[in-house]
């Protein structure tokens, strides 16, 4: 499937933009074991909006290379005081970039309480406060959604805790049964987000200086699986999720 889909992306150009493109940097996941350590680091522990999960480092039970995958798989576990466990990879320190497109053909997992995502942060972020860096949402899912997948960018001036974020989303029935390419286009003048081949949402450049558009630096990518516990608490039927990424390609616009 792979080496048949390589070879329509190599024929058949972007019809999208017209553009010429390189790629860059891809992982096509063809070995077993754990991610490669020259392209993705963990993050670990509890990380970010009080979320339940514990990501876990160098752990093939969150996280592993098999079968042509990255295989990334919440689990209900107590570990290290959490009832849950899950992974987050990213290529901060290993690789970054500034513009382009970003492509993820990937099979989200199924259930009420699942938040896998796709996206980017600023390098900068450290140095910067979040959403300062920059937030590129190339794709976000939540099961308590179950037919709709999302594209959210985030910047100092226009996120969600200020009420004033953007983004977009494509309505697709029970998109977690099957695998998808999800991919941004980034330029300098706007992001172009899909589902697919289909365009379904454009965060374009308003030229009101940084705080709106944090994008023209180098920003580094993240695939995790979080979870959301919604209205209702977490339904322990969703265990265990597995979020499955066939490749991961980043391309230049020459």
């Amino acid at each position: 499937m792979k080496k048949y889909l390589l070879i329509a992306l190599i024929i058949i150009p972007f019809c999208t933009t017209g553009q010429n493109k390189k790629l860059s940097w891809s992982d096509e996941f063809n070995y077993n074991g754990l991610p490669d350590p020259a392209k993705w680091d963990y993050e670990e522990g509890f990380i970010r909006n009080r979320e339940p999960q514990y990501y876990t480092r160098e752990r093939p039970e969150n996280c592993r290379v098999e079968g042509g995958n990255l295989i990334i798989t919440a689990l209900k576990e107590d570990y290290k005081g959490a009832k849950y466990t899950s992974a987050s990879i990213i290529t901060k320190g290993k690789y970054h970039f500034t513009y382009g497109r970003v492509e993820v053909r990937a099979k989200l997992p199924e259930g009420v309480n699942v938040w896998p995502a796709i996206w980017t942060l600023g390098t900068n972020i450290g140095s910067v406060r979040w959403p300062m860096c920059g937030e590129i949402d190339i794709m976000e899912y939540w099961g308590t959604s179950p037919n709709s997948v999302s594209a959210n960018v985030h910047t100092g001036d226009y996120n969600h805790s200020k009420g004033t974020g953007r983004g977009g989303k494509i309505q697709w029935e029970n998109p977690w049964a099957d695998f998808h390419i999800y991919a941004v286009e980034w330029y300098p003048d706007r992001l172009d987000f899909f589902f697919d081949d289909k365009l379904y949402y454009s965060c374009p450049k308003k030229g009101e200086g940084i705080g709106e558009w944090p994008f023209d630096a180098p920003q580094y990518l993240l695939i995790n699986l979080a979870l959301t516990s919604g209205k209702t608490g977490i339904d322990d039927k969703t265990f265990p999720a597995q979020y499955l990424i066939d490749y991961v390609r980043i391309y230049s616009f020459n």
